[in-house]
């Protein structure tokens, strides 16, 4: 029988499918308008294979949970080679209900020790390290920038770090969305440009909201079609910096989007 937990998570991962699946739908279309580009049929690979997994667990989780309950049970079974009644393993990701008990007898008197908030602290500032990471001990929350303009990405990294902000500095729409695939629970802002080679700002910003609808995000460009501007702010762009721009515009809107986000 499905408990409250289990329709919980079946809940919660249904929702996850249908996001990915809606994913898979704009890389397809993606692809298709720009024939050759690889980095589309990689990114649909991706997700693809993410829909098979996630499908598959969800239909392990509730046929595990049907077959447990279905399966026929005696009171004492006769035992023995010739026995008509002889006991089947359980289904594959089942648990027998004796090893259950047993083990929720033992979580109840030895719980785990919790973890002291050093411990915490440590764990949730982890971030891979393949993942550069500009002014990594920095005292201020994590921002990913997005900039292709090499000189202003860098002037503009270095204009966070040294109000001791972290940076994590990406060059396209692909390599951000895969970084805030992995770790998009530590970025506290995203600064995007609006014009990227392949994939422009909008369609990262799509992106981005599909993997987290509460993402902030402030747009940046020296020249951005208004309509699109407003499109964006419509679904949830925190904020415009136009460029060329100062070091005191640019902290004054990310201190002020970070601090309307708390």
């Amino acid at each position: 029988m499905l408990d409250h937990e289990d329709l919980k998570w079946i809940a919660s991962t249904s929702t996850e499918l249908n996001s990915i699946l809606q994913q898979v739908s704009r890389y397809s279309d993606l692809a298709r308008r720009h024939k050759g580009e690889h980095n589309y049929i990689d990114l649909l690979g991706e997700r693809a294979e993410l829909a098979t997994k996630t499908a598959q667990a969800l239909f392990d989780r509730v046929t595990s949970k049907i077959l447990a309950k279905t399966a026929p049970q005696t009171a004492n079974p006769p035992s023995g080679p010739h026995s008509p009644f002889t006991v089947l393993p359980p289904p594959v990701g089942t648990v027998p209900a004796q090893a259950t008990k047993s083990r929720t007898s033992t979580q109840v008197e030895e719980k785990p020790k919790p973890k002291s908030d050093k411990e915490v602290s440590s764990a949730s500032a982890a971030i891979p390290a393949d993942i550069k990471v500009k002014n990594p001990k920095g005292n201020r929350e994590l921002v990913l920038l997005i900039e292709d303009e090499v000189e202003v990405a860098e002037n503009a990294a270095e204009m966070l770090a040294e109000e001791g902000y972290k940076v994590i500095q990406v060059h396209d729409g692909f390599e951000a969305l895969g970084i805030y695939e992995r770790i998009g629970k530590k970025i506290r802002l995203v600064i995007l440009d609006f014009f990227l080679p392949i994939m422009d700002g909008d369609a990262v910003f799509d992106e981005l909201r599909a993997l987290n609808p509460d993402v902030d995000v402030v747009l940046s460009s020296g020249f951005a079609e208004e309509n699109k501007i407003s499109a964006m702010l419509a679904q949830g762009l925190r904020g415009f910096i136009p460029k060329p721009y100062t070091s005191e515009k640019l902290l004054a809107q990310v201190r002020s989007t970070l601090d309307a986000a708390r």
